[in-house]
């Protein structure tokens, strides 16, 4: 594997963090980080991230995992971070097929496995990652224990606003319109076009400020909103995945009570069904439960990997 662009100022991660690039089996080009601990390790986190996800995102994350002696790796999905991106704007928040992403999880399996990543695996996906990270263990994904931070199951709409995004998005993905913008939505940076007070993510404005000095420094990590593909491509992916089983690999799943990107009662649904697992919905939080303000995320960084130690 080639050595690849790390940006340390930014990621006040863990002091062993690294990345590197990889050719996924169609030919994108894509970016895996890892954050490895100066002890024996755990075992190592795959970290699936959302929409706006990047290696350096979560490096504050990376460290609260390494304290409780994890390594963790973390990959840019295709369309964002350093990753190829899909669409002729570069900023656009695109896919041209959800299944696509599946092979971006090989090539970060691939990483994990030649770098000699510590054993076992324990998958924690947030948001859009938790929706790849679920397909992936369907299809085999050799975790032993997986958290899920606001899994994107659903997405949150009026009813108004559902029965309008399958047909316009449709239309649009077959008449070659698949990469125009999401109605409301264009290529700003969200942490840089958003006051504190008005964002949906978090209460936690250390953890903003944080995201935001990260956009002002590398902005060509950003990504603007979603494309018409993009909400096509997430809606079928949900929808399928509900008429999916469970995975019999146990699970710990945490919400936000003020969620305003993703259906809680798709993923309350599955919880309902899923044996040997846990589901807590975290009161006043927003979407990103795991950066909310201290005395809300810390307990679920605690909880996660006191699950994750649980002898099975």
């Amino acid at each position: 594997m080639e050595q690849a662009k790390f940006y340390y100022d930014i990621a006040d991660g863990p002091t062993f963090g690294k990345a590197y690039w990889l050719r996924t089996v169609d030919n994108v080009r894509v970016r895996v980080g890892t954050y490895e601990t100066e002890t024996s390790s755990s075992g190592t986190i795959l970290l699936m991230l959302g929409r706006f996800g990047y290696v350096e995102r979560y490096g504050r994350v990376a460290k609260g995992f390494a304290q409780h002696g994890y390594s963790t790796a973390v990959i840019d999905w295709r369309g964002q971070g350093l990753a190829d991106r899909l669409a002729g704007d570069p900023q656009a928040g695109h896919i041209n097929k959800f299944s696509d992403y599946q092979n971006d999880v090989a090539a970060l399996m691939t990483a994990v496995r030649d770098l000699n990543l510590p054993t076992p695996y324990f998958l924690v996906g947030i948001s859009m990652g938790a929706c790849i990270g679920l397909r992936a263990m369907l299809n085999g994904l050799p975790v032993s224990s997986t958290a899920f931070i606001s899994p994107m199951w659903g997405i949150k709409m009026s009813m108004i606003q559902r029965i309008a995004a399958w047909p316009l998005s449709w239309v649009a993905q077959k008449t070659g319109l698949g990469q125009r913008y999401v109605p409301g939505e264009n290529g700003e940076i969200y942490v840089l076009a958003t006051r504190f007070e008005d964002n949906n993510l978090t209460h936690n404005a250390a953890m903003y400020d944080y995201w935001i000095e990260q956009a002002e420094k590398a902005p060509e990590l950003q990504i603007g909103g979603p494309t018409m593909s993009w909400l096509y491509e997430a809606l079928s992916e949900c929808r399928s995945l509900s008429r999916a089983s469970c995975p019999n690999v146990p699970c710990i799943t945490f919400c936000g009570e003020l969620d305003q990107l993703v259906d809680n009662s798709s993923i309350k649904r599955r919880m309902d069904r899923w044996p040997n697992s846990r589901f807590s919905m975290v009161r006043n939080a927003k979407h990103d439960v795991l950066t909310e303000r201290p005395e809300v995320g810390c307990d679920v960084m605690s909880e996660v990997c006191n699950f994750f130690s649980e002898p099975r």
